[in-house]
Protein backbone atom coordinates (compact mmCIF):
# COMPACT_ATOMS: atom_id res chain seq x y z
CA UNK A 1 0.00 0.00 0.00
CA UNK A 2 1.01 3.27 -1.38
CA UNK A 3 2.24 5.98 2.33
CA UNK A 4 2.60 9.58 1.91
CA UNK A 5 6.45 9.24 1.18
CA UNK A 6 5.20 7.65 -1.99
CA UNK A 7 2.56 10.58 -3.06
CA UNK A 8 5.06 12.81 -2.36
CA UNK A 9 7.82 11.28 -4.41
CA UNK A 10 4.90 10.89 -7.18
CA UNK A 11 4.31 14.81 -7.25
CA UNK A 12 7.67 16.30 -6.64
CA UNK A 13 7.11 17.93 -2.97
CA UNK A 14 8.18 17.30 0.67
CA UNK A 15 6.20 14.50 2.53
CA UNK A 16 5.03 17.44 5.01
CA UNK A 17 3.66 19.21 1.24
CA UNK A 18 2.22 16.34 0.40
CA UNK A 19 0.37 16.41 4.26
CA UNK A 20 -1.15 19.63 4.18
CA UNK A 21 -2.24 19.58 1.02
CA UNK A 22 -4.43 16.12 1.93
CA UNK A 23 -5.46 17.06 5.28
CA UNK A 24 -6.53 20.77 4.25
CA UNK A 25 -4.16 22.07 7.45
CA UNK A 26 -1.55 24.60 6.55
CA UNK A 27 -0.99 27.04 3.23
CA UNK A 28 -0.38 24.87 0.27
CA UNK A 29 -1.42 26.37 -3.26
CA UNK A 30 -4.12 25.17 -5.69
CA UNK A 31 -2.26 23.69 -8.35
CA UNK A 32 0.59 22.04 -5.88
CA UNK A 33 -2.94 20.37 -3.89
CA UNK A 34 -4.38 19.31 -7.34
CA UNK A 35 -0.92 17.85 -7.99
CA UNK A 36 -0.70 15.96 -4.50
CA UNK A 37 -4.23 14.92 -4.91
CA UNK A 38 -4.21 13.50 -8.19
CA UNK A 39 -0.59 11.68 -7.51
CA UNK A 40 -2.97 10.11 -4.26
CA UNK A 41 -5.34 9.03 -6.13
CA UNK A 42 -3.39 7.17 -8.86
CA UNK A 43 -1.10 5.50 -6.27
CA UNK A 44 -4.80 4.61 -3.95
CA UNK A 45 -3.34 6.71 -1.40
CA UNK A 46 -5.81 7.31 1.53
CA UNK A 47 -4.73 8.82 4.62
CA UNK A 48 -5.61 7.22 7.85
CA UNK A 49 -7.55 9.19 10.59
CA UNK A 50 -4.65 8.75 13.15
CA UNK A 51 -2.32 10.35 10.59
CA UNK A 52 -4.36 13.03 9.62
CA UNK A 53 -5.12 13.72 13.70
CA UNK A 54 -0.98 14.16 13.87
CA UNK A 55 -1.25 17.05 11.50
CA UNK A 56 -4.61 18.87 12.54
CA UNK A 57 -4.53 17.47 16.35
CA UNK A 58 -8.36 16.54 15.64
CA UNK A 59 -10.03 12.82 15.46
CA UNK A 60 -11.77 13.75 12.39
CA UNK A 61 -14.76 12.35 13.91
CA UNK A 62 -17.92 14.00 14.81
CA UNK A 63 -20.52 12.29 17.47
CA UNK A 64 -24.13 12.59 16.57
CA UNK A 65 -27.01 11.95 19.11
CA UNK A 66 -30.14 11.43 18.52
CA UNK A 67 -33.42 9.90 20.15
CA UNK A 68 -34.41 8.06 17.67
CA UNK A 69 -33.57 6.27 14.25
CA UNK A 70 -36.89 4.94 13.29
CA UNK A 71 -38.77 8.18 12.43
CA UNK A 72 -38.75 10.08 9.17
CA UNK A 73 -37.14 13.22 10.59
CA UNK A 74 -34.39 11.92 12.21
CA UNK A 75 -33.71 9.53 9.35
CA UNK A 76 -33.25 12.29 7.09
CA UNK A 77 -31.38 14.61 9.06
CA UNK A 78 -28.57 11.96 10.16
CA UNK A 79 -28.47 11.28 5.71
CA UNK A 80 -27.54 14.73 5.64
CA UNK A 81 -25.21 14.99 8.20
CA UNK A 82 -23.29 11.99 6.79
CA UNK A 83 -23.70 13.44 3.35
CA UNK A 84 -21.99 16.58 4.48
CA UNK A 85 -18.99 14.50 6.58
CA UNK A 86 -18.05 12.44 3.67
CA UNK A 87 -17.11 15.36 1.71
CA UNK A 88 -15.11 16.62 3.97
CA UNK A 89 -13.58 13.25 5.12
CA UNK A 90 -14.91 12.87 8.29
CA UNK A 91 -15.86 9.96 10.28
CA UNK A 92 -19.42 9.69 12.34
CA UNK A 93 -19.83 8.14 15.42
CA UNK A 94 -23.99 7.44 16.12
CA UNK A 95 -25.69 7.24 19.43
CA UNK A 96 -28.97 6.58 20.54
CA UNK A 97 -30.26 8.88 23.14
CA UNK A 98 -34.00 7.68 24.03
CA UNK A 99 -35.46 9.60 26.90
CA UNK A 100 -34.51 8.29 30.12
CA UNK A 101 -32.70 5.35 29.18
CA UNK A 102 -29.75 3.80 29.99
CA UNK A 103 -27.99 4.25 26.94
CA UNK A 104 -27.98 7.75 27.53
CA UNK A 105 -26.99 8.25 30.60
CA UNK A 106 -23.78 6.23 29.63
CA UNK A 107 -23.56 8.60 26.58
CA UNK A 108 -23.73 11.97 28.83
CA UNK A 109 -21.90 10.53 31.79
CA UNK A 110 -19.16 8.48 29.66
CA UNK A 111 -18.44 9.23 26.24
CA UNK A 112 -18.79 12.85 25.89
CA UNK A 113 -15.81 13.14 28.77
CA UNK A 114 -13.67 10.60 26.59
CA UNK A 115 -14.04 13.30 23.96
CA UNK A 116 -13.19 10.97 21.41
CA UNK A 117 -14.59 13.23 18.72
CA UNK A 118 -14.05 17.19 17.40
CA UNK A 119 -17.91 18.13 17.80
CA UNK A 120 -21.05 17.01 19.01
CA UNK A 121 -24.18 17.50 16.43
CA UNK A 122 -27.28 16.65 18.69
CA UNK A 123 -30.74 16.04 16.76
CA UNK A 124 -33.95 16.31 19.00
CA UNK A 125 -32.50 16.14 21.94
CA UNK A 126 -33.97 18.08 25.11
CA UNK A 127 -31.26 17.93 27.76
CA UNK A 128 -31.93 17.67 31.38
CA UNK A 129 -30.22 19.99 33.76
CA UNK A 130 -27.61 17.25 34.47
CA UNK A 131 -27.13 16.97 31.02
CA UNK A 132 -26.93 20.21 29.92
CA UNK A 133 -24.32 20.57 32.58
CA UNK A 134 -22.71 17.39 30.53
CA UNK A 135 -22.45 19.01 27.83
CA UNK A 136 -20.64 22.43 28.91
CA UNK A 137 -18.55 20.20 30.53
CA UNK A 138 -17.46 18.24 27.02
CA UNK A 139 -15.49 21.84 26.02
CA UNK A 140 -16.03 20.84 22.42
CA UNK A 141 -18.80 22.59 19.79
CA UNK A 142 -22.32 21.54 19.40
CA UNK A 143 -24.97 22.29 17.07
CA UNK A 144 -28.40 21.53 18.20
CA UNK A 145 -30.88 20.62 15.57
CA UNK A 146 -34.39 21.00 16.17
CA UNK A 147 -34.18 20.70 19.42
CA UNK A 148 -33.20 22.43 22.66
CA UNK A 149 -31.36 25.15 21.60
CA UNK A 150 -29.47 27.63 24.45
CA UNK A 151 -25.42 28.13 24.42
CA UNK A 152 -25.44 26.07 21.12
CA UNK A 153 -25.23 26.78 17.45
CA UNK A 154 -28.49 25.49 15.96
CA UNK A 155 -30.55 25.25 13.10
CA UNK A 156 -34.13 24.41 12.33
CA UNK A 157 -37.26 25.89 11.17
CA UNK A 158 -39.76 28.35 12.81
CA UNK A 159 -41.85 25.65 14.79
CA UNK A 160 -43.94 28.05 16.67
CA UNK A 161 -44.18 30.07 13.45
CA UNK A 162 -45.10 26.72 11.20
CA UNK A 163 -47.79 25.69 13.56
CA UNK A 164 -49.20 29.52 13.84
CA UNK A 165 -49.60 29.47 9.75
CA UNK A 166 -51.22 25.92 9.69
CA UNK A 167 -53.75 27.29 12.24
CA UNK A 168 -54.30 30.36 10.21
CA UNK A 169 -54.85 28.80 7.22
CA UNK A 170 -57.60 26.76 8.96
CA UNK A 171 -58.89 29.80 10.24
CA UNK A 172 -59.16 31.80 7.00
CA UNK A 173 -60.91 28.78 5.51
CA UNK A 174 -63.73 29.77 8.23
CA UNK A 175 -62.66 27.14 10.73
CA UNK A 176 -63.52 28.03 14.34
CA UNK A 177 -63.62 24.89 16.37
CA UNK A 178 -60.19 23.76 16.18
CA UNK A 179 -58.20 21.35 18.12
CA UNK A 180 -54.36 20.73 18.33
CA UNK A 181 -53.86 17.02 18.10
CA UNK A 182 -50.52 15.51 19.57
CA UNK A 183 -48.24 15.50 22.00
CA UNK A 184 -48.18 15.34 26.21
CA UNK A 185 -50.61 17.61 27.62
CA UNK A 186 -48.30 17.62 30.67
CA UNK A 187 -44.97 18.00 28.86
CA UNK A 188 -43.38 15.05 30.24
CA UNK A 189 -42.70 13.97 27.21
CA UNK A 190 -43.27 16.64 24.84
CA UNK A 191 -40.16 17.89 22.68
CA UNK A 192 -38.89 21.59 22.75
CA UNK A 193 -40.20 21.81 19.28
CA UNK A 194 -43.79 20.24 20.01
CA UNK A 195 -43.97 22.61 22.92
CA UNK A 196 -43.38 25.61 20.49
CA UNK A 197 -46.07 24.77 17.82
CA UNK A 198 -48.82 24.04 20.18
CA UNK A 199 -47.51 27.86 21.35
CA UNK A 200 -47.97 28.54 17.64
CA UNK A 201 -51.72 26.95 17.73
CA UNK A 202 -52.45 28.94 21.17
CA UNK A 203 -51.52 32.68 19.45
CA UNK A 204 -53.18 32.13 16.37
CA UNK A 205 -55.90 30.82 18.17
CA UNK A 206 -55.89 34.40 20.92
CA UNK A 207 -55.46 36.70 17.44
CA UNK A 208 -58.03 35.04 15.63
CA UNK A 209 -60.73 36.24 18.85
CA UNK A 210 -60.89 32.29 19.46
CA UNK A 211 -59.06 31.45 22.73
CA UNK A 212 -62.12 30.42 24.66
CA UNK A 213 -62.51 27.24 22.07
CA UNK A 214 -59.03 26.40 21.96
CA UNK A 215 -58.09 22.46 23.01
CA UNK A 216 -55.61 20.23 22.66
CA UNK A 217 -56.16 16.40 22.71
CA UNK A 218 -53.39 14.02 23.14
CA UNK A 219 -51.22 11.70 20.86
CA UNK A 220 -48.64 10.02 20.24
CA UNK A 221 -46.36 11.54 17.56
CA UNK A 222 -46.51 9.06 14.86
CA UNK A 223 -49.21 7.70 12.33
CA UNK A 224 -51.03 5.34 14.66
CA UNK A 225 -51.25 7.37 17.44
CA UNK A 226 -52.97 10.21 15.22
CA UNK A 227 -55.30 7.61 14.31
CA UNK A 228 -56.36 6.37 17.63
CA UNK A 229 -56.96 9.80 19.23
CA UNK A 230 -58.82 10.76 15.76
CA UNK A 231 -60.82 7.96 15.51
CA UNK A 232 -61.72 9.02 19.70
CA UNK A 233 -62.11 12.84 18.69
CA UNK A 234 -64.04 12.36 15.69
CA UNK A 235 -66.18 9.70 16.38
CA UNK A 236 -68.73 11.87 18.64
CA UNK A 237 -70.83 14.14 17.02
CA UNK A 238 -71.36 16.19 19.67
CA UNK A 239 -67.93 17.23 20.65
CA UNK A 240 -66.27 16.79 16.92
CA UNK A 241 -64.33 20.22 15.75
CA UNK A 242 -64.08 21.92 12.53
CA UNK A 243 -60.95 21.49 12.99
CA UNK A 244 -57.86 19.85 14.63
CA UNK A 245 -53.62 20.70 14.29
CA UNK A 246 -51.90 18.12 14.49
CA UNK A 247 -48.27 18.01 16.03
CA UNK A 248 -46.72 15.98 12.74
CA UNK A 249 -47.07 15.38 9.28
CA UNK A 250 -47.29 11.51 10.44
CA UNK A 251 -50.50 12.57 12.81
CA UNK A 252 -52.20 14.80 10.23
CA UNK A 253 -51.99 11.34 7.79
CA UNK A 254 -53.46 9.06 11.14
CA UNK A 255 -55.75 11.36 11.09
CA UNK A 256 -56.96 11.21 7.15
CA UNK A 257 -57.23 7.97 7.72
CA UNK A 258 -59.16 7.93 10.92
CA UNK A 259 -62.00 10.08 9.32
CA UNK A 260 -62.22 7.83 6.15
CA UNK A 261 -62.79 5.15 7.97
CA UNK A 262 -65.35 6.71 10.01
CA UNK A 263 -66.75 8.03 6.33
CA UNK A 264 -66.05 11.24 7.09
CA UNK A 265 -65.22 12.89 3.21
CA UNK A 266 -61.16 15.17 2.92
CA UNK A 267 -61.86 17.96 2.62
CA UNK A 268 -65.46 18.17 1.65
CA UNK A 269 -66.13 17.98 5.20
CA UNK A 270 -62.63 17.97 7.01
CA UNK A 271 -59.51 20.02 6.19
CA UNK A 272 -56.44 18.54 6.92
CA UNK A 273 -53.25 20.51 6.94
CA UNK A 274 -49.46 19.31 8.38
CA UNK A 275 -45.75 20.42 9.07
CA UNK A 276 -42.81 18.70 7.43
CA UNK A 277 -43.72 17.59 3.81
CA UNK A 278 -43.16 14.37 4.91
CA UNK A 279 -42.86 11.63 2.20
CA UNK A 280 -46.51 10.62 2.63
CA UNK A 281 -47.85 13.79 2.13
CA UNK A 282 -47.84 14.06 -1.54
CA UNK A 283 -49.47 10.24 -1.18
CA UNK A 284 -52.01 11.94 0.79
CA UNK A 285 -52.46 15.24 -0.98
CA UNK A 286 -51.44 16.85 2.03
CA UNK A 287 -51.54 20.50 2.30
CA UNK A 288 -48.47 20.94 4.41
CA UNK A 289 -45.78 23.52 5.41
CA UNK A 290 -42.22 21.89 4.16
CA UNK A 291 -39.36 21.82 5.95
CA UNK A 292 -35.98 19.87 4.89
CA UNK A 293 -34.49 18.06 7.32
CA UNK A 294 -31.75 16.53 5.21
CA UNK A 295 -30.62 20.23 4.34
CA UNK A 296 -30.82 21.03 7.86
CA UNK A 297 -28.53 17.92 8.59
CA UNK A 298 -26.19 19.68 6.22
CA UNK A 299 -26.25 23.32 7.67
CA UNK A 300 -25.87 21.61 11.05
CA UNK A 301 -22.01 20.26 9.50
CA UNK A 302 -21.01 23.57 8.13
CA UNK A 303 -21.89 25.24 11.44
CA UNK A 304 -19.81 22.85 13.51
CA UNK A 305 -17.06 23.15 11.13
CA UNK A 306 -16.97 26.98 11.20
CA UNK A 307 -17.12 26.92 15.21
CA UNK A 308 -13.88 24.45 14.63
CA UNK A 309 -11.79 26.59 12.61
CA UNK A 310 -12.92 29.75 14.74
CA UNK A 311 -13.95 29.08 18.58
CA UNK A 312 -14.02 32.13 19.32
CA UNK A 313 -16.84 32.98 16.19
CA UNK A 314 -20.40 34.07 17.58
CA UNK A 315 -23.54 31.61 18.47
CA UNK A 316 -25.48 30.96 15.25
CA UNK A 317 -29.41 30.58 15.08
CA UNK A 318 -30.33 29.20 11.06
CA UNK A 319 -33.86 29.22 10.28
CA UNK A 320 -34.65 27.31 7.43
CA UNK A 321 -37.50 28.51 5.44
CA UNK A 322 -41.45 26.06 5.63
CA UNK A 323 -43.19 27.35 3.00
CA UNK A 324 -46.96 26.09 2.94
CA UNK A 325 -47.39 24.21 0.18
CA UNK A 326 -51.20 23.89 -0.63
CA UNK A 327 -52.42 20.22 -2.23
CA UNK A 328 -56.13 19.19 -1.90
CA UNK A 329 -56.93 18.09 2.01
CA UNK A 330 -58.00 21.65 2.60
CA UNK A 331 -61.37 23.43 1.51
CA UNK A 332 -63.49 25.98 2.56
CA UNK A 333 -65.83 25.07 5.85
CA UNK A 334 -69.29 24.38 5.49
CA UNK A 335 -72.13 24.37 8.44
CA UNK A 336 -71.90 20.53 8.56
CA UNK A 337 -68.44 20.20 8.02
CA UNK A 338 -65.48 19.19 10.59
CA UNK A 339 -61.91 19.79 9.67
CA UNK A 340 -58.28 18.58 10.69
CA UNK A 341 -54.96 20.37 10.25
CA UNK A 342 -51.66 18.26 11.40
CA UNK A 343 -48.38 19.95 11.73
CA UNK A 344 -44.66 18.11 11.48
CA UNK A 345 -42.58 16.18 12.90
CA UNK A 346 -40.65 15.67 16.58
CA UNK A 347 -39.43 15.18 15.37
CA UNK A 348 -39.52 12.33 13.23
Amino acid sequence: MAGIADVARAAGVSKSTASRALTGSGYVSAATRARVRDAAATLGYVPTTSAVSLVTGRTQTVGVVMPSLDRWFFAQVLEGIQDALLERRYDLALYGAPPESAARREMFEHFLARKRFDGLIAVGIEPSARELERLVAFGKPVVAVGGYDVGTNAVSIDDQAAARIATEHLIGLGHREIVFLGGDPDGRRTSFGDGRRLHGYRIAMREAGLEASARHVQSEVALPGGYSAAVELLGDRRTRPTAIVGVCDEVAVGAIIAARRLGIRVPERLSVVGIDDHAYAEMFSLTTLQQRPHQQGRAAVQLLMWQLDDPDAPMNRLYEASPLVVRNSTAAVDDDASAIIGVGPRRG
